[in-house]
This record gives structure tokens, C-alpha cells and sequence, in this order.
């Protein structure tokens, strides 16, 4: 049988990461998450934690965050018929894009989770790599672009999100004072979110542009409105969340007939339970987004 509070301290240390913050969170001292990792290894006769140059799950340790999670969802279920075993609410770890958590994602969660009881773990990443905290273990689900599940999880097609790139008219008439040309591109400066952030790329190969743009760093979707308003470059922008600047015309598109449409797709473990089927079904029932 696993010990599963040896199982507790591997997800709290990875969760938390780090050795100290997970003993502050499991009401123990780091030596003795240490020593319960340390047994656990034994245990197992492998390793489950890398600790450096960035502490990280081994295989055999993903393969145990993957099993914890899918045993925290079917307790979850198996808590309706016996709540003496319940815990006050259940926590479900979720990776999913800055932008769906800045525009739509609360709207439709919101009543799930509190007719549930459950509580959000949410891991920000973007669209495009989220699917690598699944394959890592760390999440029970995640929201990403890409459709091709990992071994033992399933995806669902939840549509498709419309991004535009928004400027000021102020900026456009700067950088694009003849209207949009690609030739321009290499001197506008750019918004981006973040080192993985694949939006501006497919922009960029979308108009036929293959070069590199001076560019921003701005991981957050709030603040990529304010620079954008600012008059400090073009981001891509969800169209959902830019409507009011769209409407009032404070923010315009530098290609109003080249919209890019990333599809989303949300990723789960099979066997997860009923809660994780009630959420999946929840999201696909929202039709928030275009489809």
C-alpha cells in the first residue's frame, strides 16, 4: 500500500515549491518533509524529486502526482455517500491562460464551485504550454491550444478565442502613417507576455513577417489593456476584453481584417471522478466562447 502521507509531502513540496513553505502548509518541520521524501525514495528504490539547478518531479515522481490527483478527485466523490471522511472542501489544481482567467473563466466557474465546494488551485501558463503541467503531474486539468491529450487524460474542444492587435490611433498613425505594411513591423514596438507567449509569432507569420520586433515584456492581461492604451505598442488582445476600448474607439486594430482565432481545448485526467466530469460539462455547456 502507498502511504499517502508520504504522497502528501511530494505534491505539498512541489505545490509550494520548496521544502520550508510546505512544512509551514502541512504543519510539520522542513527536515520532516525531507525525511518523508527521503522515505518515500527508499521506498520506491528512485529518486521523485530533482533538487536543483530547479527543483522539479522525476519521472517516477510525476507518475505519482498524476496518481494523487485522480485519487483526490474519486475521494472527492466517494466523501457524498460518506462524509465522515470528507475534508471541509476539495482543491483542484488547474493551469489554464492569463487572458480566458481575465475575461470569461470566473463567469462560468463561479456557481460550480461554490455548489460544490471546491477550491481552485489555478496555475497561470500560457496557452501554448499549458499542456506541460499535465504531462508533469502537477495539475488535474488544464485549459491550452492544443488538442492532442497526454497518455491517460482526455481533451475537449471548448472553441476558440478571437485576438486582434490593439493600438491606439495615436500609434498607428505614428508607425503605420501609410497604413499597415509588414515593412513597418521591425520598428513598431510590440506587447508580449512573456517568453513563451507564441501569439506575436503567429501573428507576425500570419502577415507574411518573419523577423524579430522590438517588444515589451508584460505577463499580465490587465496590464497588456493599459500599455496598449498607453500608446506603447500593439498587444494581442482578446476581442472580449478589449469591447468597451474597441466600441469607444480608444484602442483599434493595426490589421482590422486579420484577426487571429487560437483554439482552446480543456485537457482532464480519465477516471477523475464525477466532480471533474461535472466541471467539464459545466465549461463545454457555457458556450462563452466562439465555436
Amino acid at each position: 500500500m502507498i502511504d499517502y502521507k508520504l504522497l502528501e509531502a511530494l505534491t505539498t513540496v512541489i505545490e509550494c515549491e520548496g521544502f520550508e513553505r510546505a512544512g509551514v502548509v502541512l504543519g510539520i518541520s522542513q527536515s520532516a518533509v525531507s525525511q518523508r521524501i527521503k522515505t518515500l525514495e527508499i521506498r520506491l528504490g528512485q529518486p521523485v524529486l530533482v533538487r536543483s539547478p530547479a527543483l522539479r518531479a522525476t519521472p517516477a515522481g510525476q507518475r505519482l502526482l498524476n496518481h494523487v490527483q485522480q485519487v483526490q478527485l474519486l475521494e472527492r466523490d466517494l466523501a457524498k455517500s460518506l462524509p465522515a471522511i470528507s475534508e471541509p472542501s476539495a482543491r483542484l489544481r488547474v493551469a489554464l491562460n492569463a487572458d480566458s482567467l481575465a475575461t470569461w473563466w470566473a463567469d462560468v466557474v463561479g456557481a460550480f464551485c461554490s455548489d460544490e465546494d471546491v477550491l481552485l488551485d489555478l496555475v497561470i501558463e500560457d496557452q501554448d504550454v499549458g499542456l506541460r503541467r499535465m504531462r508533469e503531474g502537477d495539475v488535474a486539468a488544464c485549459l491550452c491550444s492544443a488538442p492532442q491529450p497526454v497518455a491517460g487524460a482526455r481533451s475537449v474542444h471548448l472553441g476558440s478565442m478571437i485576438y486582434r492587435p490593439l493600438a491606439t490611433p495615436g500609434y498607428v498613425r505614428r508607425h503605420f502613417p501609410r497604413g499597415f505594411n509588414t515593412r513597418e513591423l521591425a520598428e513598431a514596438p510590440a506587447i508580449v507576455f512573456g517568453p513563451n507567449d507564441q501569439l506575436q509569432n503567429r501573428f507576425l507569420s500570419q502577415c507574411g513577417y518573419h523577423g524579430s520586433v522590438p517588444h515589451h515584456l508584460c505577463p499580465s492581461s490587465e496590464g497588456f489593456v493599459k500599455l496598449a492604451l498607453a500608446g506603447m505598442g500593439y498587444g494581442m488582445i482578446p476581442e472580449m476584453q478589449a469591447q468597451q476600448e474597441l466600441e469607444a474607439g480608444t484602442l483599434v486594430s493595426i490589421t482590422p481584417d486579420q484577426p487571429l482565432q487560437v483554439e482552446l481545448y480543456w485537457h482532464f485526467w480519465r477516471h477523475s471522478g464525477g466532480v471533474m466530469d461535472r466541471l467539464t460539462q459545466t465549461l463545454t455547456s457555457a458556450n462563452r466562447l466562439n465555436s
